[in-house]
Order: structure tokens, then sequence, then C-alpha cells
């Protein structure tokens, strides 16, 4: 039930902009299958879902980036589009968004294998980067600078 369920999530959000949790169980009632938003909460967790901008300005439910793929050309596009400001503090990158896409931004970063990245932690509109040593802060923080 699970599995279909959140086979049934991608689906939606491949097909539609769904910019809310509500919206989502609506949709999915439509395609006949009765969820709680606790339910949602957890399957868009393990899904990986994140928030991406739409060309019309607003946010909706998209797949996380894949492994794989050149982590920078999909830092240029997330960057570009959210971050409004980067500071280096030792080993430590904050990293401050327009409101509500930090999580996208550490959810992005989380997915892409960096070398050098040990982890993230996100607010509404704060990231904090941790990465292995202030060397590497200092270069991955140059390189995001480089996209604003």
């Amino acid at each position: 039930m699970k599995n279909n369920r959140q086979k049934i999530i991608l689906d939606i959000i491949s097909n539609n902009d769904i910019e809310t949790q509500n919206q989502l169980i609506k949709a999915l009632e439509d395609a006949g299958v009765k969820s709680t938003q606790a339910t949602i909460s957890r399957d868009i967790k393990e899904l990986r879902l994140i928030k991406e901008l739409t060309p019309k300005g607003t946010y909706r439910y998209a797949t996380a980036i894949k492994e794989g793929t050149d982590y920078m050309d999909k830092l240029h596009t997330i960057f570009k589009e959210c971050v409004v400001s980067v500071e280096q503090a030792q080993n430590l990158i904050v990293i401050k968004t327009l409101p509500g896409l930090a999580n996208a931004a550490s959810s992005a970063l989380d997915n892409m294998n960096i070398k050098d990245l040990v982890g993230t932690l996100a607010g509404d509109d704060t990231s904090f980067i941790a990465m292995i040593d202030t060397e590497a802060a200092k270069r991955f923080c140059k390189e995001i600078r480089e996209f604003m």
C-alpha cells in the first residue's frame, strides 16, 4: 500500500504543480487513495521531495536531484534562484536563502554526494553546511559565490 501510494505521489507531482500537502492529499483522494497529513509528511521525507520554483514564481513539490548528475550545474540553478548570501565560518558555510527555501537547498546538497560535505542543517531561510575542514569550506564557498 505504501509503495503504491508513493508511486502515485511521484506521478501526481510529475504531472501537476502541487504546492501544499493539502493539495497533494486532495490529488491522492481524486486518484482513489485516502491518506492523512502525517502519512503524506512521512512520504515526502522518504521520497526526498523538495520544493522548486516554477516559471510562474510559485513553488511546487519535485523529486530531489538524482545521483550521478553534475552537481555544480544543479547548484548553479538552485542557488541562482534562491540564495541571498553565503558566509564561511571555519569549516561551516552559512547560506541565507529566500524564505522557505533553505530546506530545498540543503536537501539538494545532501543528495549530491559532495566529497568534503559532512552534513547540512536547515531552517526556513538559513542553511548550515558542515565541511570536512576549513580549506574545503573555503573552496566550496568560493564556488557558491561564483553562481550569485
